[in-house]
């Protein structure tokens, strides 16, 4: 009697366990997303974007995917390929991750080791800004490849830097991932590397080219240039069948417009050449040759979520195992100690929301983002299991506020 009355406790604290394991999954009101539709209808109607598209997918089931406004000659739609610029970046990370995970690399080798021109650094000490020329000191340590991961190498970024630094650059012909004119990848780094850093290597979080260096380590460790890399090891695993460098003439038909602003009235006007000096947004079609670790990919929305899904079930997708769970763990987590970016931290390759951050908005502590030039945002909250992405193609974008009401509509959305 005593047996079967255990067995039957056994069996409800099971049924209980269940329904609480139910219960902690991550719901989205569908009634409260419609708030979604609102705000981007409010930006369109005020002419402060053009087009706009979002993407949120919780625990691998897509519960939001829409697209509103226009591009320059037909409407905006959720397959259409995106400038996704510095969204380029986390791919690069895990694609050293993956030679990390082989045991080709180790995350405290000098850079030198596998580029020598990046041998024996120098740090700016003394500017002039009246002709551009300076004076160097050298530098405490050498950069290992976690300075380049973490964005503290002490490297500035061509165009969007400090002044200093842009003159620098300029001056050498270094420039950010929207090439105009054919380069090569080795080349640009390893004239990158003759010029001063603008920190010492480890001293301070500061945005930069890193990860255009990171994809040169690639190619230096793998033996293929990095789009053969991504090729080869990432997008066909993945399935992730419209990701490209230079986007084939049969889908250029898809490729979004871009837009800027008017400097007066913040409404937006179709982009020109020019609006950013040095660059052009003809990059993905204009066989450039120039395959930019840090900015130079065009994806979807659908193809991104799937990276980022991979990410979330810790390298798997599609029973395709991309990364280990422990690259993936050091990916996601605080890597850069004391250092911070205003209430948050970085990991390899990510923004990493601490429990303060976690307090502005909702998204969770351990939650991991970035996003790129062209008004595109994403993040991964593994505790809630959402996958989230935004994209706006246009660069000004006066009225950035509006990645935060979505972040906030969507944790409202929360049951």
């Amino acid at each position: 009697m005593k047996k079967h009355f255990y067995v039957s406790v056994l069996f409800l604290l099971i049924g209980i366990n269940s329904v609480l394991a139910q219960s902690a999954k991550t719901y989205l009101s569908d009634s409260k997303l419609d708030k979604i539709d609102s705000l981007f209808k409010q930006y369109l109607d005020n002419g402060w974007i053009k087009g706009i598209s979002a993407n949120i997918a919780v625990d691998g089931k897509t519960v939001y995917n829409k697209a509103f406004g226009n591009n320059i000659d037909r409407p905006f739609k959720t397959d259409d390929i995106l400038r996704i610029a510095s969204q380029t970046k986390a791919i690069t990370s895990v694609a050293v991750m993956m030679l990390f995970d082989e045991g080709k690399i180790a995350l405290e080798d000098p850079i030198s080791k596998y580029i020598p021109a990046f041998k024996n650094p120098k740090v700016l000490d003394k500017f002039n800004h009246a002709d551009s020329s300076y004076t160097t000191k050298p530098a405490n340590r050498e950069i290992t490849i976690r300075d380049l991961l973490t964005h503290t190498a002490g490297l500035g970024y061509a165009q969007i830097g400090s002044p200093e630094m842009n003159a620098i650059y300029a001056k050498a012909g270094v420039e950010a991932g929207f090439v105009i004119h054919k380069k090569l990848l080795k080349t640009e780094i390893d004239k990158l590397a003759k010029l001063p850093l603008a920190l010492q290597p480890g001293t301070k979080w500061q945005y930069s080219l890193s990860v255009d260096v990171l994809g040169r380590l690639v190619e230096v460790v793998s033996g293929v240039n990095l789009n053969t890399f991504f090729k080869e090891r990432i997008f066909k695993p993945l399935g992730m069948m419209d990701t490209y460098f230079a986007l084939p003439k049969e889908k250029q038909s898809r490729l979004a417009s871009v837009y800027t602003e008017d400097p007066k009235t913040q409404l937006v006007k179709p982009w020109r050449d020019g609006t950013f000096p040095g660059a052009t947004i003809n990059y993905p079609t204009n066989n450039n040759g120039y395959f930019a670790g840090g900015a130079g990919l065009v994806s979807t929305s659908k193809d991104y979520g799937i990276f980022l899904r991979m990410l979330l079930n810790k390298g798997i997708y599609n029973g395709k195992r991309i990364l280990s769970e422990q690259s993936v763990s050091l990916m996601t987590t605080n890597q850069i100690g004391n250092l911070s970016l205003g209430d948050n931290k970085f990991g390899l390759g990510f923004e990493i929301v601490t429990d303060k951050g976690s307090h502005k908005l909702g998204q969770s502590a351990s939650s991991f983002s970035w996003g790129g030039f062209f008004g595109s945002t994403y993040w991964v909250d593994p505790k809630k299991k959402i996958v989230a992405q935004i994209y706006i193609q246009q660069w000004p974008f006066s009225h950035g506020e509006i990645t935060n009401k979505f972040k906030s509509i969507i944790y409202q959305a929360v049951d």
